[in-house]
């Protein structure tokens, strides 16, 4: 058997390797688990609702949830064997860019998963047209629930499930998500099933996941890179454990005891930023052990070629060290996949050292999403890239300057069909030949491993006539475990200069060492120690910069930047034109010193 559209994963597990336990979420206290068998009687509930709710072939359903859980799933599925297409949303989206996605989308329904998101998009109700109902699942008095979405099947229904699906093409459209980007407005990526079903089949077999595993999930199913695994899980025939909220990985993972889960970077660097908090309470001797095996991990480069007095360091450092950090993720994970956004190098290694074998990938939604990443064999890994491109991609850099980078070009089965309703943006992106135009500059290094240097908008020119990558800067930067966020700034300016925001707990413990007295965050930005202690960091990475890149001048900021407040996108991007304008002060008073 095999499987062509996205609603034949459950079949095909069904037929392949049934599982007693295919997802699971928590329900209060305890998990909710649901079998193979069990989730197709859900999925066939969940159409037969849909269907005696007046929805056809065609209409758009919205999903707005928090977190992933087994009922997203049901929804999913049980909207594409009808032909209704999914509308996933982030649910840290603003009131307007909301407004214009149920629009633009011509949402019939929306789903939401909890009292404050319902109330969201209630807010809005009366300016879409096209919206008929919003459904909570979270009960709320007088509202509609998952009562109304899941219905036992009649004979009728089930015939009507057959001559449905049949009808339902591998090319025809399964879903539209919106990228909201750095700038500008929402952008609908239409994605068919063929699109995702080749994305899986091209990953999966790279990835040592089988129906023996256990995996966790914690990124929100808005997200293409997650709701993508998340296919490639059940297809594996692996056990699917959804978490409701990141800071319960860690309490959750000691439960499940996950073989795999993935990740974007900021929780690695989050989990390591707490394994240096423990490390300030130890002894002297067992401090001094901590920091000589973190030491250790960030020199590795993977298991082959590896020296056997180099071997023998990391088992004496495993012995004392590294363990804890496994048994504190269950002590059974294999694997973790990171995407999103760029990976610190030093933390790849690091983990990977410690036997959490860390892989970094790289992929837009508008390619389903995968286009490269590194592999779990010997020889396959190169920290600092973003891996080897996957079966079926064909990629290439356009127009290489001297030093081999330009913007990267992927064509295959994973392209977008276009953008909705756009058709003028999706002729910028897609070119007659195929090519899709993924707006990020990158190189081929070691002959095979993709590395991404910036975003082709974001580069910029000073008034010297260098032209700086930010991207590349401030991945430097926050790799400072004093760093949160950073962005670089010097377009049309005399030299480079950044604006940062501290990690305010690690600053904190460095003033309670070094006998600086803390009053509060928006004061702690501006002490002259604090501000030599970020002029040395500042100093040390400039140390491998050319003289037009070095990092001139800095503003500490005592706010972090936030997906609420418009200030990153819901994947944690920098939305640069908003930040400038917002710091604009900030910025002019930099060169206006200088």
């Amino acid at each position: 058997m095999d499987f062509r559209r996205l609603f034949d994963l459950f079949p095909y597990q069904q037929a392949i390797y049934p599982q007693k336990i295919a997802l699971a979420h928590r329900d209060g206290l305890k998990w909710q688990k649901y079998s193979t068998k069990e989730c197709l009687t859900q999925i066939n509930k969940t159409s037969a609702a849909l269907l005696d709710l007046g929805l056809n072939r065609n209409d758009k359903v919205a999903l707005l949830f928090d977190r992933g859980n087994a009922y997203w799933n049901f929804l999913d599925f049980g909207m594409q064997q009808i032909g209704v297409i999914v509308v996933p949303v982030h649910s840290a989206i603003g009131d307007h860019e909301l407004e214009y996605i149920l629009k633009d989308a011509e949402v019939k329904f929306c789903i939401t998963s909890s009292n404050a998101l319902y109330e969201k998009a209630e807010k809005i109700f009366e300016n879409i047209l096209t919206l008929k109902k919003i459904f909570c699942l979270e009960k709320i008095k007088n509202v509609p629930g998952w009562e109304s979405l899941s219905k036992e099947p009649t004979d009728k229904h089930l015939e009507e499930f057959q001559g449905l699906r049949a009808a339902i093409h591998e090319d025809d459209l399964a879903t539209i998500i919106y990228t909201s980007g750095s700038s500008g407005t929402p952008k609908g990526v239409m994605l068919s099933h063929k699109n995702i079903v080749s994305n899986i089949k091209a990953t999966i077999s790279l990835v040592p996941i089988n129906c023996d595993k256990r995996v966790i999930s914690f990124l929100p199913l808005s997200h293409i890179f997650e709701r993508m695994v998340t296919y490639s899980y059940i297809a594996a025939g692996a056990s699917v454990y959804y978490v409701d909220k990141t800071e319960s990985l860690v309490e959750y993972a000691k439960e499940v005891r996950p073989h795999y889960f993935t990740s974007v970077p900021r929780f690695l660097e989050k989990f390591y930023d707490g394994i240096l908090e423990r490390v300030r309470g130890m002894s002297r001797l067992k401090k001094a052990i901590f920091l000589w095996a973190i030491k250790l991990g960030e020199k590795y480069e993977g298991k082959k070629n590896i020296s056997v007095l180099y071997f023998l360091k990391l088992k004496i450092a495993d012995l004392f060290v590294f363990s804890s950090w496994r048994i504190a993720l269950g002590n059974r994970v294999e694997g973790v996949i990171v995407g999103a956004a760029a990976l610190q190098p030093r933390l790849g290694r690091l983990f990977s050292s410690a036997g959490i074998e860390i892989r970094e990938g790289y992929g837009l939604t508008e390619t389903s999403p995968v286009i490269s990443f590194n592999r779990f064999e010997p020889g396959g890994v190169r920290f600092g890239t973003v891996g080897i491109p996957i079966p079926g991609i064909e990629l290439k850099i356009d127009k290489p300057s001297d030093e081999g980078d330009g913007e990267i070009l992927v064509k295959g089965p994973g392209v977008m069909l276009g953008y909705h309703n756009q058709p003028e943006l999706t002729a910028k992106v897609l070119d007659d030949e195929g090519w899709f135009h993924t707006g990020d500059i990158g190189k081929i290094v070691y002959k095979r491993f993709l590395k991404i240097t910036d975003r082709k908008k974001d580069i910029f020119k000073t008034t010297t006539g260098k032209y700086i990558s930010p991207q590349t800067l401030e991945n430097l930067l926050n790799g400072s475990s004093f760093i949160e966020q950073s962005m670089v700034v010097g377009f049309n300016r005399p030299f480079v200069a950044a604006l940062i925001v501290p990690v305010f707990n690690r600053l904190k413990n460095w003033c309670e060492e070094n006998d600086v007295h803390w009053t509060a965050e928006q004061y702690m930005v501006i002490n002259p120690k604090v501000m030599q202690l970020f002029e040395q960091i500042i100093e040390s990475i400039n140390e491998g910069l050319t003289s037009q890149e070095k990092i001139r001048k800095f503003t500490l900021l005592y706010e972090d930047w936030s997906v609420e407040n418009g200030e990153i996108t819901p994947t944690l991007k920098l939305r640069r034109p908003y930040l400038l304008e917002k710091h604009q002060q900030e910025i002019e008073e930099i060169y206006e010193k200088s």
